[in-house]
Formats: structure tokens, C-alpha cells, sequence
């Protein structure tokens, strides 16, 4: 048949639309195909790097630890002797895997063991180990494996949680045996263990709004004499859960609980020494200790001379280290902070040398988070023991006899980022500073007891780790590990790119990654999301190897590789306002949470695009959850002309819906016109963009109404958003059900596409 000449364009022009969707199908991003790799690179993360033990295990017998890797061949626990230097299996594990599948009834594969963790007994020549609720015995000698115990070795029920509640309030006995010390109607008595007959009334102020605690109650260790606190009780604030779908019901539960909010009144502790001889009693004056945050527990000095408590002052401006003299009640302030914006109660570290001679003490003074040596007689500070523009993360360990200091420190190394965690020693003078670690990376030490060893774990996210055993020196004796990724390489994964770009005052290194899908194809466009968590509490961009983000319950990394996948660049980094860099760094956050880093977040991810040509800037979305839920609607309220989508999962949207003490610590006390200037719901009016809200019913961290707010803000407001409400899901970012929602919402709204359908069947995804 011959084609007419009308007929050929028809033709020509079918077979290109053809090609063209063809070409454009192979080439396009959210396909099923990417959805599939989403699937399974947490799994290739997880199982495809080999020789990377995260956690070692000291035991409490000599100089042995032990670890569990993960090898091509599977699981295997390594036992380690630092004084002979040597490297072997912790256990047969083909003999134990063998025994147990006889004994069990189970087929037990040698290299994929039915427990993780065991423990040395009788000498180390034997391990335990639990399976399910039952307790298993291996002896190494004569390889015999048994069961232990049918019962589970821990358990947290509520039973054993009131009789332990229970058993702190009953009398405490002294040092000596000779006296108990008891409440009776709101007041300390003390009565002879010996001679029943023999009680004594010490207070006579106590009464039910004003009374006597006893689970603060302390004997002096020479027994004569002891310390409390009476206590004016704060507010009571019930906050309510509906759980709408019981799985024991057909109706919905109630649940309350008490659950206080910014401004709400706090309990007030007043210290009080009591004598036993003469029944002498010594308040601390309330004027030293007024609008109390909280008081630390009461410690005696050994010697019995005096007990010491520490202050903090609501509003987290004033700190102070209080000593009360143990005969007359006098109060001596031994250390004093004070700021105009907050002190960081979560970098504060106390350590009492020689009873109380001198006080190891962490402070922001200088403008960096430093140690300093206090007199603990005269309160003075004797000398600065760390200082310099960085910072010190966690002291390991105080060596008094030596006057040495073990601590990790970051920033310090000149080239590094400065959040990559390294190890140091100094003298309590500041003298004999050494870098106990040197490489390049975060380092993740592990002390053996006596502190003569270390185990030290190195690694960046862009640099796989190496685990060597040093001395307390810092000397390699023996390399234990190197990581092995060849065959995660091989699945296309990509090595996220550590990225350091100028910040909003264009002076300030800002430090982030940048994640690229297996598949990353640098001609093409791809949107780009960021996954932001601002808490100032901390800092949250890993530095470590296929690790965690640091700040809790926050998803680990792995995430923005499965967003990745999808067709986008996921960048993550810390901006100004978060912790672990310099005093003024972390001060932008100061009663202004809605800031959250923005400007240099944008102003990184800008410098970015500009090296990197193939990111596409107009097309930008967001998502994070809890305070970074917060931030996510954050970006389409405040900075809507670069953000255009976000997702949000359970987010504290207005400061003073959540929790009192960490929205306190960084929006100020009283509650002002702060909280409201950072409120999602006081501000969503301003919403530009395409938004999707995820919330658990049952959130017990920031309350499910500081979500439904937001929400009744919005519809208010007449904007247009997306909200999914989970029943039964607690604090999170939507369990699997929102993870797939929050792709489908990325892929339809930065992409332009329509996500593929869900059914398994259809993805061939074995969920």
C-alpha cells in the first residue's frame, strides 16, 4: 500500500509524539521506578556497608570489649583484649547457632542471631543473652547453651512503677541506722529506730499548700543532721486526648494529664537545714532563690560542713551555685551567671573536686562554651581552663589525682567544620592542652573503665568510618575496623556532599549537606527540599557516616535519601539560632523562634544553586516536624517568595500551646508579644503556597490543638492547604501512611505530576 501524500505528516507526527513521551517517560522524575528505589535505600543504607560497628561494650572485668559488625556473610560479635592486642570472635557462632536451633525448634542462622546485645558473666567465660522473653546461658569453655530465666530481664510495668513511687516515701534512715526521718502531716519528724517512743517534731511550718517533700529529703553523712525542701506546690494544667479508634473498643478514651505551658505557675522550693541536737532549723532566704525555673537537688559535702544546691531563675538569666553551711544555715553564693538573653542549661556542667576545694564549671561568658576552675571556698574563679573561638561539647571524665580533664571539643581545627567532634585533654591550670584526635572527622570515643583505653569510631558523612583502639595518649595500638561501602556504591547511592556557604551577615560559615538521587543526572532540573529542624536545643545536620541526626526523635538521615530518590536535591544544614557554635550564633533564636535560621538557610542554598546550576530555584519545598514543623509553615508564612511548598507533621505552632520548659528556655518569661510574633496561628493570614499538615491524635509531646488551631486559623482565613489527621499515632511525622502522603504531595506540587498509584501490586513494592 502507498502512503498518499496527506497521509505522511499524520504519521511523521504520531511517531514523534510518540518518541517524545517515550524519551520524556525514561527521563522523568516521581515515577514508579523512583518510588521503588525509594523503597528499598534505607535497606541498602542499612545492609550494604559492611565492618562500621556503632556502639562498643567495655566489661567490668580488665581490658576487654565488645562489638557487633555487620559483614558480607552477616552478623558477627567481635571480642577485643586491648592489653594482648588481639581481635577475635566473641563466641562460636556456629556452635551457638547450631544449639539453639536444636534447643528451640527454630532455624538459626550462625551470622543472623536472634539478639543483639549480650553480656559477660562468670569471669567471661560465659555470655548471656535474651530471645524474646527468655534468658539463654553460653559457656565459651565447654560450649554447653541453656536456658536461664523464662522471664524477661527488665520490665517497666505500671505496678512496679507506683511500688517504686511508693517506696520513696517511705522514712529515710540516716548513715548510722540510728534515726528515720518521715513526713507526718506536712511536717519532718525524725524518730529513733531503736526506741519507737522517741519521735520528734523538727518543723511546725509546714502545712498542705505549703509542705515538707520528702523525695528531697537528705541525710548529712555524719547523720546529724539533714536537708529539705519545703515546697509551695505550682499550677495544675490538664491538657486532653480523644483516641477516636481504640484497639480494645468500639468507643473512643479520654486521656488527661497534667501538662504545664508557658506562664503557667511553678512549684517553689524553699532549702531548709535541720540539727538534730536541739532540733535547730535554717530556712535559705527566699530572696536568694525567688521566681524560682528550678532548684537542684540537695548535696552534702562529704565532710557533713555544708550542703549545695543550684538555682536557676525563671526566665534562664540568672544561675547560681549555692553552698548552705551545715551548722549555721548561712548561704554562700560559690558561682554566679548571668545574661541578657538565656543561659543554656543544657550545656551546664558541674564537677565538685576534693569534696568542693575547687568546681570545675562550664560557662558562655567569653562568647564560646568553655571550662573554667573555680575556688570552692571563696567562689572565685582561680582560672580559664579551655578558651579560644569554639567550643567544648561534653567532658568524658575529671582525673583529681592527676588534675586531668578528658573532654570533646569542636571547632578548634582549623579546615574542619566546626561541629565535627574531636577529643582533648587538658590540666585543670590550662596547661598540657593535647588533641587526643587529629583526623578529620567526627570522632566517637568509647573509654574503657580505668579510662587507659579508648575506642575511637571516625567518620563524616562523606567519609565512611575507621575504627581504631587507642591509648589513653591518643596512639594508635591497633586499627579494629575500616568500613567497606563497594556494594552500596554499586546500587547507584550517592555520598551526600558536605556544603559550606556564607550566612545572612556574609561573614558566618553556614554547614550543611547536599543529598542527590542514585539516579542524579546533572543536565536536568530537579527541585530542591529542604528538611529543617531549628530547636536551639542543639544542632542536627549528621556529621557521621549513614548516622542518626543528633536532637532526639528526629529522622535519621536516610530520609533525605528516600526523598531524594523521587527526582529532587534534599539539602539539610544549621543555621544561626541552633547550638554547638558561638554564644551569638545561638542568641539569634533569643524570643524569635519564627526566625529558625531563614535568612541563612536561603542565602546557603542560594550559594548552592549558584555552583550548581541544575537545582531549580523556583521550585523549592520544605518539611520537618515538631519545632521543625513549626519552621516548615514558617517558610510559606514569612518567606513565601522562596518557599512554595511545605509539608508540616506535628508541629508546635504557637509557643505557648506546648510544653513550658523548652519554649521558656529560648521565647522568655513572662509569656509577651514575642510568642505571639512567632505564632503560626496569630500569623496565618500571610499563608503563600502549597501546604499538607500531619497530625497524630494522640500527640503527647506538643499538644494535637496547636495543629487544630492552626487549622481553624487557616480556614478563617480562607486559604487553601491539605491536612491529614492519623488516628492512634502519637509524636511523629505520620508513621508510613504520612510518609507517603508527604512524597505524593512533594511530587505532585514541585514536580507537576500526578504520584503513581499506591497499590502494591502496581509499584511491585513488597511493603
Amino acid at each position: 500500500m502507498e502512503l498518499g501524500p496527506i497521509e505522511l505528516p499524520r504519521i511523521t507526527s504520531t511517531l514523534f509524539l510518540v518518541i517524545f513521551f517515550v524519551c520524556l517517560s525514561a527521563g522523568a522524575q516521581g515515577t514508579v521506578e523512583d518510588y521503588k528505589r525509594s523503597e528499598v535505600i534505607k535497606q541498602n543504607m542499612e545492609l550494604k556497608s559492611f565492618y562500621a560497628p556503632k556502639e562498643f561494650h567495655w566489661l567490668e572485668t580488665g581490658h576487654k570489649f565488645w562489638y557487633l559488625i555487620s559483614t558480607p556473610k552477616g552478623r558477627e560479635f567481635v571480642l577485643v583484649n586491648a592489653d594482648l592486642k588481639t581481635r577475635i570472635p566473641a563466641f562460636n557462632h556456629e556452635d551457638l547457632a547450631r544449639k539453639l536451633s536444636l534447643k528451640s525448634g527454630s532455624d538459626i542462622k550462625p551470622y543472623d542471631l536472634p539478639f543483639f546485645h549480650i553480656s559477660f558473666v562468670e569471669k567471661d567465660k560465659q555470655i548471656e543473652f535474651v530471645i524474646g522473653d527468655v534468658v539463654w546461658r553460653y559457656d565459651l569453655i565447654s560450649l554447653n547453651c541453656s536456658k536461664i530465666s523464662d522471664q524477661p530481664l527488665f520490665s517497666d510495668s505500671l505496678e512496679q512503677r507506683e511500688t517504686f513511687q511508693i517506696q520513696n516515701s517511705e522514712p529515710i534512715q540516716s548513715p548510722d541506722g540510728k534515726w528515720m526521718a518521715f513526713i507526718k502531716n506536712h511536717n519532718v519528724y525524725v524518730g529513733a529506730v531503736l526506741d519507737k517512743s522517741k519521735e520528734y517534731q523538727l518543723s511546725f511550718d509546714g502545712a498542705k499548700g505549703e509542705y515538707y517533700d520528702i523525695s528531697s529529703l537528705v541525710w548529712a553523712p555524719d547523720s546529724e543532721r539533714l536537708a529539705v525542701n519545703r515546697v509551695r506546690p505550682g499550677a495544675s494544667r490538664m491538657v486532653h486526648l480523644i483516641e477516636s479508634s481504640p484497639e480494645d473498643q468500639l468507643q473512643p478514651k479520654l486521656h488527661s494529664r497534667n501538662y504545664l505551658k508557658p506562664g503557667d505557675a511553678l512549684p517553689q522550693k524553699r532549702p531548709t537545714l535541720f540539727i538534730i541536737e536541739g532540733k535547730k532549723q535554717f530556712n535559705v532566704d527566699p530572696s536568694l532563690i525567688s521566681n524560682q525555673r528550678d532548684i537542684s537537688d540537695l548535696v552534702w559535702r562529704k565532710d557533713s560542713r555544708a550542703f549545695t544546691f543550684e538555682y536557676n531563675q525563671r526566665g534562664h538569666q540568672l544561675y547560681n551555685v549555692y553552698e548552705v553551711d551545715g551548722e549555721t544555715g548561712t548561704v554562700k553564693t560559690l558561682i554566679n551567671e548571668e545574661t541578657t538573653t538565656f543561659i543554656n542549661n543544657r550545656k551546664k556542667y558541674r564537677y565538685d573536686v576534693e569534696d568542693g576545694s575547687e568546681i570545675i564549671w562550664a560557662s558562655e561568658r567569653d562568647g564560646w562554651n568553655h571550662l573554667y576552675l573555680y575556688n570552692g571556698d571563696t567562689g572565685e574563679v582561680k582560672n580559664q581552663i579551655t578558651r579560644g573561638d569554639w567550643v567544648v561539647r561534653n567532658v568524658v571524665n575529671v582525673n583529681e589525682e592527676n588534675k586531668m580533664i578528658f573532654f570533646e571539643g569542636s571547632g578548634r581545627e582549623t579546615g574542619q567544620d566546626p561541629y565535627l567532634i574531636q577529643l582533648y585533654e587538658v590540666q585543670f591550670d590550662g596547661k598540657g592542652f593535647r588533641a587526643l584526635t587529629k583526623e578529620n572527622a567526627n570522632h566517637l570515643t568509647f573509654f574503657s573503665p580505668d579510662y587507659s583505653f579508648f575506642v575511637d569510631s571516625y567518620s563524616r558523612v562523606d567519609l565512611p568510618p575507621t575504627t581504631v583502639l587507642k591509648g589513653a595518649d591518643g596512639k594508635v595500638l591497633m586499627e579494629l575496623e575500616k568500613a567497606d561501602i563497594r556494594s552500596l556504591l554499586n546500587t547507584g547511592w550517592k555520598i551526600p556532599e558536605v556544603f559550606n556557604a556564607k550566612g545572612r551577615d556574609g561573614k558566618t560559615d553556614i554547614w550543611g549537606i547536599i543529598v542527590r538521587p542514585s539516579n542524579f543526572d546533572p543536565d536536568k532540573k530537579y527541585p530542591v527540599i529542604e528538611y529543617i529542624y531549628a530547636g536551639p536545643h542543639d544542632s542536627f545536620v549528621p556529621k557521621s557516616f549513614i548516622s542518626k541526626s543528633r536532637g532526639g526523635d528526629y529522622r535519621d538521615w536516610t530520609t533525605l535519601h528516600e526523598v531524594a530518590e523521587l527526582g529532587f536535591i534534599v539539602v539539610q544544614m544549621d543555621g544561626m539560632g541552633t547550638s554547638n557554635r558561638s554564644k551569638a550564633f545561638h542568641d539569634v533564636a533569643w524570643m524569635n523562634l519564627k526566625d529558625a535560621g531563614f535568612p541563612d538557610r536561603m542565602a546557603w542554598i542560594t550559594a548552592a544553586s549558584q555552583k550548581y546550576t541544575y537545582m531549580d530555584m523556583d521550585n523549592v519545598g520544605i518539611f520537618g516536624n515538631s519545632s521543625g514543623g513549626q519552621s516548615s509553615v514558617g517558610a510559606l508564612l514569612f518567606h513565601p517568595e522562596f518557599y512554595k511548598v511545605a509539608v508540616s507533621s506535628s508541629g508546635c505552632h504557637d509557643n505557648r500551646m506546648d510544653k513550658l520548659g523548652w519554649n521558656e528556655q529560648w521565647m522568655g518569661y513572662p509569656v509577651g508579644p514575642q510568642y505571639a510574633e512567632s505564632s503560626n496561628v496569630e500569623n496565618a493570614h500571610k499563608l503563600n503556597g502549597d501546604l499538607l499538615l500531619i497530625l497524630g491524635e494522640m500527640d503527647t509531646n506538643v499538644p494535637p490543638e496547636s495543629t487544630l488551631q492552626l487549622v481553624d486559623a487557616l480556614i478563617k482565613a480562607e486559604k487553601n492547604f491539605d491536612f491529614l489527621l492519623i488516628p492512634g499515632m502519637g509524636h511523629s511525622m505520620g508513621g508510613d501512611y504520612g510518609e507517603r502522603k508527604r512524597r505524593d504531595f512533594f511530587v505532585e506540587h514541585l514536580l507537576g505530576i500526578a504520584p503513581p498509584k499506591w497499590e502494591a501490586e502496581k509499584l511491585h513494592i513488597n511493603r
